[in-house]
């Protein structure tokens, strides 16, 4: 019998399974309230414009559609979303877009071509779960950056600059898991510091579409144009897009807009990858969203998503004890709760799974701390149930509090 174990390449040592997607499989059962996954509300997927795009594409274009594409994506595709990234002075073309299979293999793109063993990486803290699974394999040197209501606080990013780390990863609007959004003035410092030290940061911006309070800024990406005077995208940040969270997961379509340099690196790791992208997702896409169809789509979102982002809120402060603290999101489909420094909500999750409601911890989130913090998903669930899911976690808190007081 063969000892695997003997036989796995080192770098998987740094290798672990999702907790958010190990958390799910806990949660199947139909009286389970949760707020782990990371969801988009599946009766908002637009089916009837789907199908309907599914006819014209392989009514029109079906042996296109069925057959292999380029590496780089369907070019339709490709100009509406150079079109769509071209604003405020920014004139992106489909030579600076790569077509990918869902915003993560974009990061795990981007690792493979940008990242070597032992590598200096800056980082949000918390950060999203998802990079740290694609990019610990190589065995890296964090430096992390606290985070406030503002985002991440630049004051304290300079010190790190100096020691010339090869890249910083930000999820800059309402970040995951935290749900906060770095403010314009913390952008522009920030842009103006990258360009200081000629330091690069990963732009990955999954929700940015997804506000529901607040003015719009604009991204890094366009800010670091106008900061150089410059039209093309040729600067120092490589920016991340999904069609995960406006349109559906399951078509597995991301999107990096970089520099051409970068595009044909990527374009290099991913041909070793997956060769492409489905060209029958690519092009289904492209027809959703090619008439202004997604605008109108977006706006369905926000105010369904904006009804339960207020609910979860109010639920919180009705439910929760005083002891609890929880961002407050502009947009997204998360927010986080910390509580005192004393509790591990990692073993709550045990006693909330018997409340018959679910969380995801905050460890897996941080590089540093964060046992006594939570994540908390509002997008995939019903008002009523966000109300009654707070009102369990909120009898469960008070309870544990009264028993295991600091």
């Amino acid at each position: 019998m063969v000892n695997w174990n003997d036989k796995f390449a080192a770098r998987t040592a740094y290798m672990r399974r999702s907790t958010i997607r190990e958390i799910l499989k806990l949660t199947q059962r139909p009286e389970v309230i949760s707020f782990a996954g990371g969801l988009p509300a599946p009766e908002l997927f637009p089916l009837e414009r789907i199908r309907e795009a599914m006819r014209v594409a392989l009514d029109n274009r079906g042996a296109e559609a069925l057959q292999y594409s380029t590496t780089e994506g369907c070019n339709d595709l490709r100009d509406w979303l150079a079109a769509r990234l071209s604003r405020n002075g920014l004139r992106v073309t489909r030579e600076n877009i790569l077509i990918v299979s869902g915003a993560q293999q974009a990061i795990d793109l981007v690792g493979r071509v940008l990242l070597n063993d032992g590598d200096h990486l800056v980082l949000e803290n918390p950060t999203y779960l998802g990079m740290l699974v694609a990019w610990r394999p190589y065995n890296l040197r964090f430096s992390v950056i606290p985070t406030d209501a503002d985002g991440l606080v630049v004051d304290r990013l300079e010190t790190v600059l100096r020691q010339n780390p090869k890249l910083l990863y930000l999820v800059p609007n309402f970040q995951n898991p935290q749900g906060v959004t770095l403010s314009y003035e913390r952008r522009l410092q920030l842009v103006k510091l990258l360009h200081e030290y000629d330091a690069v940061v990963v732009e990955d911006n999954p929700y940015g579409e997804l506000r529901y309070s607040g003015e719009p800024i604009p991204s890094l990406l366009e800010l670091d144009a106008r900061h150089r005077g410059s039209t093309a995208l040729d600067g120092h940040v490589i920016y991340a897009g999904t069609f995960s969270k406006i349109l559906a997961p399951g078509l597995r379509l991301g999107w990096v807009a970089a520099p051409a340099a970068v595009i044909d690196k990527l374009v290099q790791a991913k041909q070793s990858a997956d060769l492409q992208s489905s060209t029958l997702s690519q092009i289904l896409a492209y027809e959703v969203c090619r008439d202004g169809f997604i605008d109108g789509h977006i706006e369905r979102i926000r105010r369904v998503y904006r009804e339960r982002r207020d609910v979860m809120l109010a639920a919180l402060e009705r439910h929760f004890p005083a002891e609890a603290r929880w961002s407050k999101p502009d947009g997204g489909l998360f927010l986080m709760v910390s509580l005192p420094e004393h509790l591990d909500s990692t073993e709550l999750l045990k006693e909330a799974l018997n409340h018959q409601v679910a969380y995801v911890p905050g460890t897996d989130f941080h590089i540093e701390g964060g046992n006594n913090t939570f994540r908390l998903n509002f997008s995939n669930a019903q008002p009523d149930n966000i109300e009654e899911g707070i009102r369990r976690l909120g009898v469960l808190l008070k309870t544990v509090l009264v028993h295991q007081p600091a």
